[in-house]
């Protein structure tokens, strides 16, 4: 969730340090239904582009599953070019300190994100466990318009490197897509210890069309396309902090 929400008007800002891939689509809206209210429309459009994206990656997915070469377990990887110096002293410094007794031989890694939390200054911060223990419909928290934030990830990767983890975060607005975000996260190695991951400090947006409830999905995925974790969740953007209780 890098960035929670895009420019949806005149006084809304970006960190430019975030990579943003945003699709205009100049389409004028239809009325086949005049019997459908006009948030039920925002939510099939919302749904549709949901299934659009999930079946696009899917493609692309089984298309990678074909040109991929066999794969190999941490142990393979280190015992298959054992005898080129330069290759083993980098294969030893991108793994680090590994169990090698607690990975096995699994040639898939597993990437289990664990929380979620939202660092903001002179607030209490924002953690939550994932899965999160809410209905995606629900409200997750709420935040101030105008108030610079953090997000922050811990995750832990077990069984083999996971390479090129990826952030993907979208946001709807009434229906209408405001932002979508990819960010790199990296390569990462198996070990014990939870990775922490903090985004770059945002700005929530400010003013009166800025104001009101957000959807937002959120996905991890590597450059293989295996997906390890897609959740979604509602928040809201208000004049004033809500109260502490």
């Amino acid at each position: 969730m890098s960035a929670l929400v895009g420019a949806i008007s005149k006084d809304i800002s970006f960190n430019p340090v975030m990579e943003k891939e945003e699709k205009n689509k100049n389409t004028e809206p239809t009325h086949d239904d005049p019997e459908k209210t006009e948030g039920e429309g925002h939510e099939d459009d919302e749904d549709d582009e949901t299934e659009e994206e999930d079946t696009k990656q899917k493609k692309a997915l089984e298309k990678k599953e074909l040109e991929l070469g066999p794969q190999f377990s941490l142990k393979e990887q280190l015992e298959k070019d054992k005898d080129d110096e330069s290759l083993r002293r980098w294969k030893e410094q991108l793994l680090g300190t590994v169990d090698f007794s607690a990975v096995g031989e699994s040639k898939e890694p597993e990437v289990k994100i664990q929380s979620l939390s939202i660092l903001c200054k002179d607030r209490r911060d924002l953690v939550f466990a994932i899965p999160l223990a809410v209905n995606p419909k629900d409200r997750l928290f709420t935040l101030k318009e105008g108030s610079r934030y953090h997000v922050k990830f811990t995750f832990v990767v077990s069984s083999n490197i996971v390479s090129g983890l990826k952030y993907i975060h979208t946001v709807w607005k009434a229906g209408l897509k405001v932002d979508n975000t990819k960010i790199m996260l990296g390569t990462f190695s198996p070990q014990l210890e939870p990775y922490t991951y903090e985004m770059e400090e945002e700005t929530t947006p400010s003013g009166m069309f800025a104001r009101g409830s957000y959807s937002a999905r959120s996905k991890f995925v590597d450059d293989d396309g295996k997906c390890y974790l897609d959740f979604s969740y509602t928040f809201d953007i208000q004049k004033n902090w809500p109260s502490i209780t």
